[in-house]
């Protein structure tokens, strides 16, 4: 009994280490603390509708959510389908399947069916073996991991978007006119685009999306993303014809309709993009981001009809119902309390949202940004806003927002100075702003050659 018992131990130990050694969703390293990605209520509006055309991975990619999510019958119904998809198609590559295998060998290995796990632990060396004597050398090179690795981090989180780039450009090195690819490398660079960081240029990604939507003309999500693009670039006439092209091609597609909407509520057309928004909602009744864009499309009316105040506020208190963690709805639902004079609530809500510990500082100073407006035009408080300006100007690094901050602080410091010259808290708070090219941290505030400064800084402190 104990020799069995040895023999098994050791059998499963060397089991463990094969499984470490394959390339799948479950040795991607992807973090789950943290991410309401996990609810059964948001998953079908994150996975239902993707830009890519290849479904065997996003079958695999929900194979895994539901493991995570402890249906294992689920997920191994997802896997069968998406091993389907591949033998069904004689002109695939052997190696997508090698994602799925991993994958079966993990949840078998997880279900304690170790024997089957290690006949998929096999057949994975087998289908590395066949590639390796292919005449093609790419085959090997295996783009199929590197992209499906990509589309996994680009759908799993914010945080891993650095990663799913690398992943993309990896697999576009060996299969460089692969449509899949193409979409979730432009994609992803779009999406880094958004950030506040500014480390990557505002149309970089123009080209990109273009190539995609050249690639595969079918691939509405990559035209809705390239007119918004081309809004954003202020060549909303051109944006509108692939917006148009795109509805007309899918007119049922919730993410086709909801990108559209977007795209109309900026350029003004408020009751087209609730109309498209109450099309997708139908659809994807629980969707966070067509709750948020609702409520921001009614918030536009406001100006012009007060009725749809509490519209607004429904639909923005909704978003945050679905999804605690949808960091911009909090500071538009608090702009509108601030505009219906409720203080309180909008101080709330800029409490909580500062208080997230997932804020990237880049975040952290926009919403500080956001918060000093607030303290100085809803509760009337320069010295509070004063108080946040400075504080996004002391966390590490060049992000857009600081431009913001330090062009209050010269406003309020030059006005103070036109009625006292010699104020110590002005001249401190021009001293913050003497160097914009360099970011603010206590080790960094003043250039070297305004030593006047110094000493006003050091004693201004927190303003009373």
């Amino acid at each position: 009994m104990q020799i069995h018992s040895y023999v098994s131990t050791k059998l499963t130990k060397t089991l463990e280490d094969q499984l470490k050694n394959l390339r799948c969703h479950f040795t991607w390293n992807l973090q789950l603390e943290g991410y309401d990605i996990f609810k059964k209520e948001t998953l079908s509006d994150q996975t239902e509708f993707p830009h890519t055309y290849n479904k065997y991975l996003m079958c695999n990619w929900k194979a895994y959510m539901e493991y995570v999510q402890g249906d294992y019958t689920e997920a191994m119904a997802r896997l069968r389908e998406a091993e389907e998809l591949c033998l069904s198609n004689s002109n695939q590559s052997p190696a997508k399947l090698l994602v799925i295998y991993g994958n079966y060998a993990w949840l078998y290995y997880t279900l304690k069916e170790h024997e089957t796990a290690q006949l998929y632990v096999e057949n994975v060396e087998s289908i590395y073996q066949e590639l390796k004597q292919s005449t093609d050398p790419k085959l090997f090179n295996c783009p199929e991991i590197d992209g499906e690795q990509g589309w996994t981090l680009l759908l799993y989180s914010v945080h891993y978007y650095e990663q799913a780039k690398e992943c993309f450009e990896k697999a576009l090195k060996s299969a460089p006119e692969d449509p899949d690819w193409n979409t979730g490398y432009a994609i992803t660079i779009y999406r880094l685009e958004l950030f506040p960081d500014g480390k990557y240029p505002d149309h970089h990604s123009l080209d990109l999306l273009k190539r995609a939507t050249e690639l595969n003309p079918k691939d509405t999500g990559a035209k809705t993303l390239l007119g918004l693009k081309l809004q954003a670039l202020n060549k909303e006439g051109e944006g509108l014809k692939y917006i148009a092209e795109a509805l007309e091609q899918t007119p049922g597609h919730p993410s086709c309709l909801r990108y559209a909407a977007k795209f109309y509520r900026k350029a003004g057309m408020i009751d087209e993009a609730l109309y498209l928004l109450t099309k997708a909602l139908g659809l994807l009744p629980k969707s966070a981001f067509l709750h948020h864009q609702i409520g921001l499309c009614h918030r536009a009316k406001i100006l012009a009809i007060n009725e749809f105040i509490q519209k607004a506020i429904y639909y923005l208190e909704l978003a945050l119902e679905y999804e605690k963690s949808f960091k911009h709805v909090y500071v538009a639902l608090a702009n509108i309390y601030q505009e219906k004079n409720e203080i309180q609530k909008a101080e709330e809500l800029f409490q909580t949202l500062l208080g997230f510990q997932s804020l990237t500082r880049s975040e952290k100073q926009s919403y500080l940004f956001e918060y000093g407006k607030f303290a100085f035009f809803g509760k009337k408080s320069e010295a509070e806003a004063i108080n946040h300006y400075k504080e996004a100007l002391m966390i590490p690094g060049s992000f857009k927002e600081g431009w913001k901050c330090e062009n209050e602080l010269k406003k309020r410091a030059e006005r103070k100075l036109r009625y006292n010259p010699e104020d110590s808290l002005a001249l401190g708070l021009l001293g913050l702003t003497q160097n914009p090219s360099q970011s603010i941290s206590p080790g960094n505030v003043l250039g070297q050659d305004t030593e006047q400064y110094i000493l006003a800084y050091h004693t201004m402190g927190s303003i009373p």
